[in-house]
């Protein structure tokens, strides 16, 4: 009987390497147990059939950023009771088939959202890895766009429209203009798009609610350049190489 070792030791005898080119391979998904991909470097095997892919490469992963569609009720901070994070799960991934991109373990370690939304608010968020990200849309959010459709239970007026465009002070603070326009009906009251520079959490909610709105639901469609359109509530998939917040 084989004695168990860890994992990254039996793919480096197999494939003549340093146990750390071998925990790259076996944490870039290139490395199967009994025909079943394994992704941590220190599970132990004996007697199993261990494979390597022909085309196996040692590489870092790259990071890598997330776009989820979140449902009402969850919490975009991974410290809420039911945080959205966990939706990032491979069984979730609902964008489209990218053949340069598999799905790893590693893809969901160190995920940090970086667009705060209401936990009873639906829509768009953004999780990443990479720092380049995280800076534009933590530091930089006063300059981004966050679009929004928020459907209230009144028919809303022009009066009522040029009430909610005025720059207005949330918290004791001055907010940047709002373009607020009817996008159409929502059972009997209507259904505004909001287009926000630098939201802040709560800030609609607080615009509404001064100019005698009742909201009934309110979905992020947009951040930046990043369109929620095609993806399903609950479903993930990954920002493309070619799209920019």
């Amino acid at each position: 009987m084989t004695d168990p070792v860890r994992l990254s030791k039996r793919v480096a005898a197999l494939r003549g390497c340093s146990r750390s080119e071998a925990e790259l391979l076996i944490e870039g998904g290139w490395v199967r147990v009994d025909g079943e991909r394994v992704e941590l470097p220190q599970v132990r095997v004996g007697a199993q059939q261990v494979d390597i892919d022909p085309q196996a490469r040692a590489e870092p992963i790259p990071p890598v950023t997330l776009v989820l569609h979140k449902p009402p009720g969850f919490d975009w901070d991974a410290t809420g009771r039911r945080p959205a994070a966990q939706l990032l799960v491979p069984q979730n991934h609902g964008g489209p088939a990218h053949r340069a991109l598999r799905i790893l373990r590693r893809h969901f370690a160190d995920q940090r959202c970086v667009t705060p939304l209401e936990p009873a608010a639906s829509g768009l968020l953004v999780f990443s890895q990479e720092p380049a990200v995280r800076r534009r849309l933590l530091e930089d959010a006063a300059q981004i766009e966050f679009e929004l459709n928020v459907d209230v239970r009144q028919k809303v007026t022009e009066e009522t429209l040029e009430r909610l465009r005025r720059a207005p002070v949330i918290d004791g603070r001055a907010m940047l203009p709002v373009r607020v326009s009817v996008a159409g009906d929502a059972g009997a009251g209507s259904r505004l798009r909001f287009a926000v520079k630098g939201c802040r959490l709560g800030q609609i909610a607080q615009m509404c609610d001064q100019a005698g709105l009742q909201i009934v639901a309110m979905r992020r469609i947009r951040v930046g350049r990043v369109p929620l359109a095609g993806l399903a509530p609950g479903r993930w998939r990954y920002l493309q190489a070619q799209e920019r917040i």
